[in-house]
């Protein structure tokens, strides 16, 4: 057996319940996109059934999918990114990781300076492009690392290459890791960037240092049972490193999804799980609904090659982690409902529903290769399919 999983980075449809209390009432990532590019074109989608777990998007509803359907809430308190991929692997995340808007404590950064050698940029909450505008230049008299963050709990490192080597800087957010993790915080990521002042550009060399899912996995108990589990993209450091027997990187999303098709090739069962990351960080985050249409056209056109190889002993899952509506004032992820479209050769092609929890999707994986153990959470939907 063989599922193949790819989340669609931030594709939230519609706003959940409870999105007020986060400062996301009237989120509508896909939704918004089609409202602000009238020319879209997602025939595969639509043939899959988009438009029919989100009417509301304005994308057709067809009378007879090729997919089965359907939506899930996000019962995580959070909606970040590790939050939504603990969920969807079955685990989610019941206590809140620490967030500090306001920069980290004056304790936290002098024992991460004490640690590194020198000083520091920043610690503020900003984007990734707009703190390189303003503190580039800077770094790069001093040598000393710009530090920020951003809604999530997250503690960000960013140093150019030709200032601060890779090796120093994946170093340090070693460092940053083994002090924050003890402030809740749930993620060190480095950012590496080149260029110029006024054209600085951040690089494919991005790492992120994770804490680890207090239970196992679905990754973790296929692992466990022998199967081959593949990480493409930076779905391996959400997780702590842990449950993948290989992983696979890319710089974009055309690249990983040349990887991922290039692995269904050659791996033949076990697990394929895929993070398509430009959606959220380039085109949520920055706002750009235009780009963030392009790239889902894109990714569109690569479905009939994904199908091509799929066969009897096939799962495919499409989800997302969480919204970034790019028309949203911020530059911030919005707590909204996810899509899932599920398909194998036999499938009835049904509506889901809406499902109480993206572990769901975990359940019906564990579900799918008939696994002895359950994920902590979620109800398998195979049954419904």
């Amino acid at each position: 057996m063989r599922c193949t999983l790819i989340v669609l980075d931030s594709l939230g449809v519609g706003a959940m319940p409870d999105a007020a209390d986060w400062g996301d009432a009237g989120a509508d990532t896909l939704g918004h996109i089609l409202s602000a590019v009238k020319d879209i074109q997602l025939p595969n989608l639509t043939a899959m059934g988009l438009g029919n777990l989100h009417p509301a998007s304005g994308l057709p509803v067809v009378a007879a999918p090729t997919a089965a359907y359907g939506r899930a809430a996000i019962a995580s308190n959070g909606k970040d990114t590790i939050a939504g991929h603990w969920e969807i692997a079955g685990v989610p995340v019941t206590e809140r990781f620490s967030e500090y808007p306001d920069g980290f404590p004056r304790l936290v950064m002098d024992s991460f300076s004490a640690l590194i050698g020198r000083g520091y940029l920043g610690n503020v909450k900003a984007s990734g492009t707009e703190i390189l505008e303003r503190l580039g230049a800077q770094h790069l008299a001093t040598g000393e690392p710009i530090i920020y963050t951003s809604a999530d709990s997250v503690f960000q490192i960013a140093a150019h290459e030709d200032v601060v080597p890779l090796d120093d800087l994946y170093d340090w957010c070693e460092d940053a890791f083994r002090i924050v993790s003890k402030w809740g915080v749930a993620r060190v990521i480095a950012r590496p960037f080149t260029g110029q002042p006024g054209s600085f550009t951040r690089t494919p060399n991005r790492r992120d240092f994770a804490v680890r899912p207090p239970s196992p996995t679905v990754i973790d108990l296929l692992k466990a049972a022998g199967e081959p589990t593949t990480s493409v993209g930076k779905v391996k450091s959400i997780f702590g490193d842990r449950g993948f027997t290989q992983a696979v990187k890319a710089d974009d999303n055309e690249g990983l999804m040349r990887v991922t098709l290039d692995q269904l090739d050659k791996q033949h069962k076990g697990l394929i799980f895929t993070n398509l990351v430009d959606f959220d960080m380039k085109y949520g985050h920055r706002r750009d609904p235009v780009g963030y249409a392009r790239a889902l056209e894109a990714f569109d056109r690569r479905i009939p090659q994904l199908l091509d190889r799929m066969g009897r002993r096939d799962l495919l899952l499409f989800t997302a982690d969480h919204g970034c509506d790019p028309t949203f004032p911020g530059s911030d992820h919005t707590r909204e409902y996810v899509p899932i479209l599920a398909w194998h050769r036999d499938a009835q092609r049904r509506d889901l529903g809406t499902r109480a929890t993206m572990a769901d999707i975990g359940a019906t994986i564990a579900h799918w290769f008939e696994l002895p153990e359950r994920t902590a959470a979620g109800t398998s939907f195979l049954q419904v399919m």
